[in-house]
């Protein structure tokens, strides 16, 4: 029996996506650092066949060579305010350099996670073109965006140079996640935890001032996708092997902090009440003040499924999981 192996599986995304895996049978291999007690609550709901660290990865990827069907590679320093550049350059682009060349020399798939930070402030645009010429344009704001734009960028190269690639490879630049088994990231965590966190606290919930003249108070815009639509296009890409390339993961709809907070609020049954605080200097200048994701490439590819509504999602994820008692899928 082939098997999936999902790297950061014990992460939000990637605990997500083991337990949508695990629903449709056939053998898991999950790779994760297991002594992160906030994390690996993410995973006390599934039964994996493999546990892998990863230190033991590429043993095991050698011990099962003929075994392996795809590669989920969604382990990463996902930290937007990571500085220590030679580590997230060894995690983020080193090692999928590694994983990349393992999948090519064994004709295993690869499914890996980009991320909307490679597009900086957003000026020239959101559209994900995959040619080295655009890719070396782009200006991201942080570490973490600047590692993930240089695996792309790598990945272009290889393309372009025709000097062998894993039968399917697709790169997903994920945009604005949020939902369950986020848990563990702190004040990494989506808007939606944070806000949910606070207005249970105090009532009242903070969104940061605007400092920029084109944006009001909380008027910030960004493209909040449902995790649960995320691991739809990656079990999408799974089932259509024939499909390679760097697509976005959103919705294609920018919506603002004060839309989603107010829709936390309706779900909790609260009338809206919010602060402004100042950006914190450190990150003022290297802040996003709009993201969208260009959709039009992966639906000319196929993908038809409707993706769900800001209100939708955030309802759910309030009312199924914050409020619930255990809160992880």
């Amino acid at each position: 029996m082939l098997v999936k192996l999902v790297t950061g599986a014990a992460g939000f995304i990637g605990s997500n996506l083991v337990a949508s895996l695990e629903k449709l049978g056939g053998e898991i291999a999950v790779c994760d650092r297991f002594d992160h007690s906030a994390k690996i609550k993410n995973l006390n709901k599934r039964t994996p066949a493999h546990h892998v660290r990863p230190d033991e990865l590429f043993k095991f990827l050698d011990d099962h060579p003929n075994e392996i069907d795809t590669i989920y590679l969604l382990g990463a320093i996902s930290s937007t305010t990571e500085t220590q550049v030679k580590l997230i350059t060894k995690v983020n682009v080193e090692l999928p350099i590694q994983i990349w060349n393992w999948c090519r020399d064994n004709g295993v798939r690869l499914i890996y996670a980009s991320s909307a930070a490679t597009y900086g402030d957003g000026s020239l645009g959101f559209i994900d073109n995959s040619s080295m010429e655009e890719l070396r344009n782009l200006k991201p704001l942080n570490a973490y965006g600047c590692s993930k734009n240089q695996f792309d960028i790598w990945v272009a190269e290889q393309v372009h140079a025709r000097g062998g690639t894993p039968p399917q490879w697709v790169g997903l630049k994920f945009f604005n996640v949020y939902g369950p088994n986020e848990y563990h990231k702190g004040q990494q965590m989506s808007v939606v935890a944070q806000v949910y966190t606070q207005i249970s606290k105090t009532g009242r919930a903070r969104l940061f001032k605007s400092h920029h003249p084109d944006f009001e108070d909380g008027g910030q815009l960004r493209d909040f996708i449902w995790v649960g639509d995320c691991i739809n296009v990656m079990r999408w890409f799974d089932e259509n092997p024939k499909v390679s390339g760097l697509f976005n993961c959103g919705t294609g709809q920018a919506r603002s902090f004060l839309d989603l907070t107010a829709v936390v609020f309706d779900a909790m049954g609260k009338k809206s009440s919010i602060d402004y605080i100042p950006t914190p200097k450190h990150i003022r200048d290297k802040y996003q003040y709009f993201t969208e994701a260009n959709m039009e490439k992966l639906r000319s590819v196929g993908y038809f499924n409707e993706f769900t509504s800001l209100e939708d999602g955030v309802k759910r994820y309030v009312t199924e999981y914050l409020m619930s008692e255990d809160g992880y899928v």
